[in-house]
């Protein structure tokens, strides 16, 4: 018998290799399959390509397709497309336009997620907290407040079982339609606005694609369009005079400029010039921020009055008893280029607008029989007497600096021209010229005598009929 062959170097080499090759693809197939390198709710779909055929059930168009879950599992879903009385060709129209994100991958896992989980996981931490030291918060302290507020008393019983991604445009739109019966219109704003918060960072995430609150439209307000209120100069003038310092100095520069409140808190010394004042950012409830929009960030002209005033706030002291005693307090504390203008009189903080307007401004205009008087009617009242004194509507929007002129114009909406005045007193003198009834004749006459001739004939005889 012949001697066993060696195996030959070729074959052992590539049974080496094989077992290398074996090694690194258990290797690579361990790594890939690491559950820890992916990120929950964050990874795409699998791209599995569909072309279901749709069909007709009942009244209405279907489609059935696979569907993956946050977990990465597959399950059939039906979708409803159209009504069946549509063409076939529209009906594939749809199914394309459905399929197509699906087949270029653009699902999100993510978007399986439930709206509850969302805002409870990634939403509140990121955007409702506190921000930490040394970290700007995404959202001012106010806004905060408001939507939480939204999201506990509407979104989380209305909408957090869905999924995100069946939070579509159409879905939302009715569910605004179905909510204007049940709360007020700005309620419903607020709804809007924390709901649209919540899917654009959905979006910011890859949760979703797009935000489905683009383009969504509110239905309209019904309720009747009331004038803003507003106070007048003499009104003014008492009010001031029942304040204190440095409150009557905040209230005169406020009417006078037209400030935001927050604008006013967060006034600092090197704002104040010769004859105006620079608006670079403002102060609301322990946030520092810009102005509420571009065009805020500006300076406008000021009386020289309210500049006195102003200035002579680092001369006054006021007296503040403390049990027995009484003691003095300085209005300014500090005058120093970044120090504020209105400062807290015992510590010299930035000031609470809230605290003003309940133990200071609204205490004074009940005394005058002024209820309605808040922060936001001094702004208008600002306005308003800018129209009065024939101001035109360009200067008025940069004084109160209106990113918008349909802003200011709503001011000009509730005010009646004196060019239309005049025209109805030129009306009113042709009027009585040609013997016509003028207004003031018919509100004497109201308690005419008809019992001679019914008047109206025609109409009577129809009413009754």
């Amino acid at each position: 018998m012949s001697a066993r062959r060696p195996a030959s170097p070729e074959i052992t080499d590539a049974s080496n290799c094989a077992n290398v090759q074996c090694a690194t693809n258990d290797t690579i197939r361990a790594e890939a399959t690491n559950p820890a390198s992916h990120r929950e709710n964050e990874a795409m779909a699998r791209r599995r390509f569909q072309q279901p055929t749709p069909f007709k059930e009942g009244n209405f168009w279907w489609l059935r397709v696979w569907d993956t879950s946050k977990t990465g599992s597959r399950k059939r879903q039906r979708i409803k497309l159209a009504n069946a009385d549509m063409a076939v060709r529209e009906v594939q129209k749809i199914v394309d336009e459905r399929l197509r994100p699906m087949n270029q991958g653009l699902g999100l896992t993510g978007s399986a997620m439930s709206l509850s989980d969302f805002m409870e996981d990634c939403y509140i931490p990121r955007y409702l907290r506190s921000a930490a030291p040394g970290r700007a918060a995404e959202l001012s302290s106010s806004t905060r407040e408001c939507y939480r507020g939204v999201i506990s008393k509407y979104l989380q019983p209305d909408l957090g079982k869905r999924c995100l991604r069946d939070l579509t445009r159409p879905k939302l739109q009715e569910y605004f339609s179905y909510k204007a019966a049940e709360v007020s219109y700005p309620t419903m704003s607020k709804i809007r606005d924390a709901l649209s918060s919540v899917l654009r960072s959905a979006v910011d995430v890859e949760y979703l694609n797009k935000n489905p609150m683009e383009g969504l439209r509110l239905p309209k307000d019904r309720r009747p369009r009331r004038p803003k209120p507003t106070i007048t100069p003499e009104q003014f003038a008492n009010l001031v005079q029942l304040l204190s310092e440095p409150y009557a100095t905040m209230i005169f520069t406020a009417v006078w400029t037209g400030l935001r409140v927050s604008e006013l808190i967060g006034l600092k010394w090197r704002c104040i010039h010769a004859d105006s004042i620079t608006i670079e950012e403002r102060y609301c409830r322990g946030d520092w921020s810009q102005p509420k929009t571009g065009a805020s960030a500006a300076t406008i002209g000021v009386d020289p009055e309210v500049i006195a005033r102003l200035l002579r706030l680092p001369t006054l002291t006021v007296e503040v008893r403390a049990g027995c005693a009484i003691r003095k307090h300085k209005l300014v504390k500090s005058g120093g280029a970044d120090d504020l203008v209105f400062q807290s009189v015992q510590k010299g903080a930035p000031m609470n607008d809230q605290n003003i307007l309940k133990r200071h401004l609204q205490p004074a205009a009940n005394k005058l029989g002024l209820p309605f008087v808040n922060w936001r009617c001094l702004r208008t009242s600002h306005a308003t007497w800018l129209v009065q004194a024939g101001a035109d509507p360009k200067s008025v929007q940069g004084q109160m600096r209106h990113s918008r002129i349909s802003t200011t114009m709503d001011i000009y909406a509730q005010i009646v021209p004196k060019s239309q005045r005049r025209a109805l007193e030129q009306l009113s003198a042709f009027a009585g010229v040609n013997g016509i009834p003028v207004a003031q004749q018919t509100a004497r006459d109201l308690d005419l005598d008809f019992s001679g001739s019914e008047p109206f004939p025609e109409l009577r005889s129809k009413t009754v009929q």
